[in-house]
């Protein structure tokens, strides 16, 4: 892209200078969804959905990817930051959506959480989401089973029928990111009581390293430290990167532990002292099961907030490789308060001027769940059929089943996902059709995702573009073509 005239904006700018000042290098690439997915599925039957499930994701390593709420990450996914709640009530922290899969909903999978992608620029220099989370017991349990007395002939049981809502007793929870530079960002999380009485909120920004040193292939581990209420990230490849919050209303304190599984929970065996779900066990039952050196590969900053019915709560973030050891409130609003302004800038150029306000939003929120479900992809086919060093080894049947025809497949890639939850792994006609609304916003990144799929790592030898992860193989329409 040329170097775009000064009345179009800032946003532009960075649109032409993406490739060479790296402003597509951090983005929403981490899914909403890992749990259940196919590159997950080590099993002997194929049976995705029970061989890695919601209830084992807190606890369990994902080999291929992660996912998080509202969480970013590195083009290559080695570093990753997203948020987990707790109202006080559940008996899990909220650190993922949840969902039913396709043998428990009545209409198949089906995500039963209320959340929003409301904005977001091409180079993810601004950035907007919200989420509602009840302030009563989250109904897990109440959700599985309605969904699954009923038929498909009956209307799907959703999370706004079961009462969790009712007298307005929810949190109303907006997260805004904006990048002073490609690797410097500054966030606001706006917390409302909406509901009757006073309540306290339990929030976690947490930040951890992708598990690449647990399969036998690398013995480079990385580590985040917590130091000063702030934490210290160092990789190998990356560097050094710092999350650090505000102490108003409340300082945070730090939680630590390993992105690693629990051993002993799931399969009985001794494992890491400090397992992944570590900080969930701390934070809802008091356990020591986080490291009390602050020392880890994935931790939190530990915000406890009380808030009155009505009232609105800010908790200030910066991540960044320098400047967020040195917090500077100015800069942070500063940055905030430009990027909302160039993002409307760059809007006002996309969407028709005849446009009404009432479209004009939708068509930008509808852009924003696009740009929001570009998702990290990481499925190497040869090395998921033969399993990793550290095995256990998959049966012999697995190298006949499920993709084994597509040994050629290597994918490391960011691409359009469908949406990051009920579809976290692309489809090649959807992605074809995405491509249409995203080369309104950005044609750079649209042209080289038509052309990533047909390159000799994606394409089969016979000329096939691969389908989806459930079936390489399967037919679909030439929507490239």
């Amino acid at each position: 892209m040329t170097v775009p005239p000064a009345e179009l904006g800032s946003e532009y700018r960075r649109l032409a200078e993406a490739e060479t000042q790296g402003w597509r290098l951090w983005g929403p690439y981490l899914s909403e969804r890992a749990w259940g997915t196919v590159r997950e599925d080590y099993s002997d039957d194929g049976d995705v959905w029970g061989s890695f499930t919601h209830d084992q994701a807190r606890s369990r390593a994902y080999r291929w990817g992660e996912d998080g709420l509202a969480g970013i990450c590195d083009e290559q996914q080695r570093l990753c930051l997203a948020f987990a709640f707790w109202n006080g009530r559940d008996p899990i922290l909220k650190e993922r959506l949840f969902g039913l899969t396709g043998k428990e909903g009545n209409h198949g999978e089906d995500a039963k959480e209320c959340w929003w992608n409301l904005d977001c620029t091409p180079t993810h220099s601004w950035m907007k989401w919200r989420y509602v989370y009840p302030q009563t017991e989250f109904p897990y349990d109440d959700l599985v089973a309605e969904n699954g007395r009923r038929s498909r002939l009956d209307p799907e049981y959703e999370l706004l029928d079961t009462g969790a809502f009712d007298e307005d007793r929810y949190w109303d929870i907006t997260i805004d990111y904006a990048k002073a530079s490609p690797n410097d960002w500054h966030i606001r999380l706006s917390i409302t009581n909406a509901g009757p009485d006073e309540a306290t909120l339990h929030v976690l920004p947490t930040l951890w390293f992708r598990n690449n040193w647990s399969w036998g292939r690398s013995d480079q581990r990385p580590v985040i430290n917590g130091a000063n209420g702030a934490l210290v990230a160092e990789h190998h490849t990356m560097g050094r990167m710092v999350l650090s919050g505000s102490t108003l209303p409340t300082a945070p304190s730090v939680v630590a532990c390993e992105n690693e599984s629990n051993h002993e929970k799931l399969w009985g065996t001794p494992g890491p002292a400090y397992p992944k779900d570590g900080i969930n066990n701390h934070v809802v039952n008091g356990a020591a099961t986080v490291n009390p050196a602050g020392r880890g590969t994935k931790a939190a900053l530990w915000y406890q907030l009380t808030v009155a019915p009505g009232e609105t709560r800010e908790v200030a973030l910066r991540f960044g490789p320098d400047g967020p050891a040195r917090w500077d409130p100015e800069l942070w609003q500063s940055t905030l308060s430009d990027r909302r302004h160039e993002a409307d800038e760059f809007y006002a150029h996309v969407v028709p001027p005849d446009t009404s306000t009432e479209d004009a939003m939708i068509v930008r929120q509808s852009l924003a769940g696009m740009l929001w479900s570009k998702q990290f992809y990481n499925y190497d086919v040869a090395r998921w059929l033969d399993g990793d060093p550290a095995g256990p080894q998959p049966s012999e049947a697995r190298k006949r089943g499920r993709n084994s025809a597509w040994r050629h497949l290597n994918n490391f890639d960011v691409i359009s996902m469908p949406d990051a939850w009920e579809y976290p792994w692309y489809a090649a006609w959807d992605l074809a059709f995405h491509c249409i609304p995203l080369a309104h916003v950005d044609p750079e990144f649209a042209k080289a995702q038509l052309l990533l799929i047909c390159r000799e790592w994606y394409m089969h030898p016979n000329g096939q573009l691969p389908a989806y992860e459930w079936s390489l193989g399967d037919a679909n329409p030439p929507v490239h073509a």
